[in-house]
């Protein structure tokens, strides 16, 4: 494709490119029998099954439950009773011992019970009412139960060790997604950051971070802060030394990264503790929805609680992404309520306004739960909440890991995708150093960073002039019948494209690594037919 036609996508955002590039591959893949390979998304092929199985074998006990408080044809039943539940999901567990799901659900109860003290009824009443989603949230930021279990779960999977001194409140959410437009929805509306404000973003970055600063609701300038490929997607101290100036009021980061795929090593956290000894009114914000795949994991929620926002999902890890959970934590001890705190009296009265129907004292409000109000528009705070079934599903996804003390799911999920980056780059013909802060779930493939390690200076210079960084994605597309998305739109390497190890069966992945060195090549035959590039070198690989 010519460089006028691709210029016509260069305002597009990666997941919107996506569609042509799906398209064009489509057809390249019919005409030349190929197979149809699209690496672009994110959606993992896998799914967590036991889990799944207690689900709808809990359901089957709760439709029970509720048929045995009523049972009027032709079919409506009652109100499940809390009373007494444990023993008799006991004694129905017992009664069907085949049904898939069942040998889980009978270890969890009493684990559960255990580890957080619950009564048995109460968890059991929780779980069979809710699963048949009878009720609205209650209460609706997250259920009682759910809220001890799942932050439990994130002391794990995102907190990491030393465990922070206090609890972490937190609001179930749809998905990912859900959490980001919600916490800046209400950082916005309580004047935390607003129009015309400078946030800061590690980038590379998911591309929303980039999008939706610049949308009219929010209209905050950006500054960037660089994690480059030459110091393995690790903050340099230049970089981090940005967040010096006042004027950045929040940095906002992915970590690991997406598309990067780099955990914040040990030494930068420590870096950005320095930041905050400098700045102790900087926010942050972190989503590290993959950080299960990061052994020994470490979040700057742990780190620095009282300074981060913290964002989860469930969708990459379980295999979900069609159930939207999601989790958005804040720390008891927070600056966000102490900013708040210190407005001035006009705009403490504006929030008063805006909150006053929930409360005679809306100044008492936590910020946690302006979030969960905010997400409603305030007026229909008491409909807010995540469904009750989805609620369940999140305490049994959570009960499975913390239950599962060998990390055999951790263990499998880290070594499928190990092994299809492992033949990305078999196909590729180089050479990865291994790297502990790698999780493997997405890897960047940087034309620029191999034309000039296998070939020269004098051909990157040529490529830059004469080729458009979409021609990779669209000529992948086009030739291949292979979808990658482009780097750039996550403001990652131009002349980069970022590839999913996640929703692909291991085989294809050296296909895919063989074509991305199929187009370099052809980027090298071209130079080397130009008057600068005769008789120079073939690459090496």
């Amino acid at each position: 494709m010519d460089i006028m036609t691709l210029r016509n996508y260069e305002a597009l955002g990666p997941f919107e490119i996506k569609n042509f590039l799906a398209e064009a591959a489509s057809k390249s893949a019919k005409a030349s029998a190929k197979a149809y390979l699209n690496a672009g998304r994110g959606n993992p092929n896998w799914v967590a099954t036991e889990p799944r199985e207690a689900f709808f074998s809990l359901g089957h006990f709760a439709v029970q439950e509720s048929k045995r408080v009523m049972d009027v044809p032709p079919g409506v039943g009652g109100i499940p009773r809390v009373d007494g539940s444990a023993q008799r999901l006991a004694a129905w567990l017992a009664k069907y011992p085949d049904l898939p799901g069942t040998d889980f659900l009978k270890r969890m109860v009493p684990w559960a019970v255990q580890k957080f003290g619950f009564k048995p009824d109460a968890f059991v009443g929780e779980l069979v009412d809710s699963i048949i989603g009878d009720h609205y949230p209650e209460p609706d930021r997250m259920l009682h139960h759910n809220e001890i279990i799942v932050r439990e779960y994130l002391q794990w999977a995102m907190v990491g060790e030393p465990r922070p001194k206090g609890d972490f409140k937190l609001y179930a959410v749809e998905g990912g997604t859900a959490a980001m437009c919600y916490t800046f929805k209400t950082l916005k509306n309580n004047r935390l950051l607003n129009a015309g404000d400078t946030i800061a973003l590690g980038v590379p970055i998911f591309t929303p971070y980039l999008e939706m600063p610049h949308l009219e609701d929010y209209d905050l300038n950006i500054v960037p802060i660089h994690a480059p490929q030459e110091n393995r997607f690790q903050f340099t101290d230049a970089e981090l030394d940005k967040l010096l100036d006042p004027k950045i009021k929040a940095f906002f980061v992915v970590n690991p990264g997406n598309p990067s795929a780099m955990a914040i090593s040990d030494e930068v956290i420590a870096k950005i503790g320095k930041i905050l000894d400098k700045r102790p009114d900087l926010l942050l914000l972190t989503d590290d929805v993959y950080g299960t795949f990061v052994p020994g994991f470490r979040s700057l929620l742990g780190a620095y609680p009282r300074n981060t926002i913290g964002v989860y999902s469930y969708s990459k890890y379980f295999g979900c992404t069609g159930w939207r959970l999601g989790v958005i934590a804040v720390h008891e001890d927070n600056v966000f309520d102490e900013k708040i705190a210190a407005h001035d009296d006009a705009t403490l009265q504006k929030l008063d306004k805006r909150y006053g129907t929930l409360t005679p004292h809306p100044r008492e409000i936590r910020f946690i739960d302006r979030i969960v109000a905010d997400s409603r528009d305030v007026a229909l705070n008491h409909t807010a909440g995540l469904s009750l079934p989805q609620q369940v599903m999140m305490s049994l996804f959570s009960l499975y890991e913390l239950m599962d003390e060998d990390k055999a799911y951790q263990k499998a999920c880290m070594e499928i995708c190990q092994r299809r980056a492992m033949a990305t780059v078999e196909g590729l013909g180089i050479e990865v150093q291994p790297n502990p802060k790698f999780d493997y779930y997405y890897g960047l493939i940087d034309l620029e960073f191999r034309l000039r390690k296998y070939g020269s200076e004098e051909l990157v210079t040529w490529v830059k002039a004469n080729v458009h960084p979409l021609d990779i994605v669209f000529r992948l597309a086009e030739d291949h019948g292979i979808v990658l998305l482009n780097g750039g739109g996550f403001e990652a390497p131009d002349w980069s494209a970022r590839i999913s190890f996640a929703n692909l069966d291991e085989d294809v992945y050296e296909k895919i690594g063989r074509a991305v060195r199929a187009v370099a090549r052809n980027y090298v035959e071209a130079f080397q037919r130009t008057p600068e590039g005769a008789g120079s070198k073939i690459m090496k690989r």
